[in-house]
């Protein structure tokens, strides 16, 4: 369990709160806005309602004692700007803040961020990905070049086993693990054989995905 400070509740940040909560961490949750303060009490901690760009609010919660503070502020980026440079200023841990832009991002590692998340960009990929590809269920990027897809079983590999497909020689690809009917199976060796309506977990480069599944 990790204590959260978590600044910003419009629809993103209402959702960090919920999952948050699912994961059973210690949420404190702040916005100006009165409404949105009311409609994540429910899965937090504590919540405030105060302006995360006055010293003293911030000071007042004690932001270094936090293990994560994540700005998501999404429409005033030179608020979001101001509370992740006084975050760092009061002695905050680690400081994740939302970006929209590239030039947004630099600005706010500059100024204090640890991290940057992009949820549009990242949503706009995957979806991208996702949606003009019939056989592939998921996609996690892990970086410029890496990813891990769950995609499904190319009819030409069913009743092979994965040590004769040889995925990893011919394509530098790693299977994770096998899913079917919604179970992962993680015990996997060259000898277990591969079934229909079932779909893999696939780690490797994004050209050598694309090249193997024909993406």
């Amino acid at each position: 369990m990790k204590s959260i400070l978590l600044i910003g509740l419009g629809r993103f940040g209402k959702h960090i709160a919920v999952k948050l909560h699912e994961l059973n961490h210690e949420v404190m949750a702040i916005d100006k806005n009165e409404e949105r303060v009311d409609e994540v009490l429910p899965y937090v901690t504590n919540a405030q309602i105060g302006d995360s760009m006055k010293e003293e609010f911030l000071r007042s919660l004690g932001v270094g004692n936090y293990d994560v503070c994540i700005v998501a502020i999404g429409n005033d980026f030179q608020g979001s700007l101001e509370t992740t440079s006084l975050l760092k200023e009061l002695g905050a841990k680690k400081v994740v803040a939302r970006a929209a832009r590239d030039i947004q991002a630099k600005f706010l590692l500059r100024n204090g961020a640890d991290e940057i998340v992009y949820p549009e960009k990242q949503l706009a990929n995957w979806t991208a990905i996702r949606y003009t590809s019939d056989h592939i269920f998921d996609y996690i990027e892990l970086g410029d070049e890496h990813a891990i897809f769950e995609i499904e079983v190319p009819m030409n590999w069913i009743g092979k086993s994965i040590g004769e497909i040889d995925i990893r020689r011919r394509y530098n690809i790693n299977i994770m693990a096998i899913k079917k009917k919604g179970k992962l199976e993680m015990a996997i060796s060259p000898d277990t054989r591969l079934e229909e309506d079932e779909a893999l977990l696939v780690l490797g480069r994004h050209k050598d995905i694309q090249k193997c599944f024909h993406i």
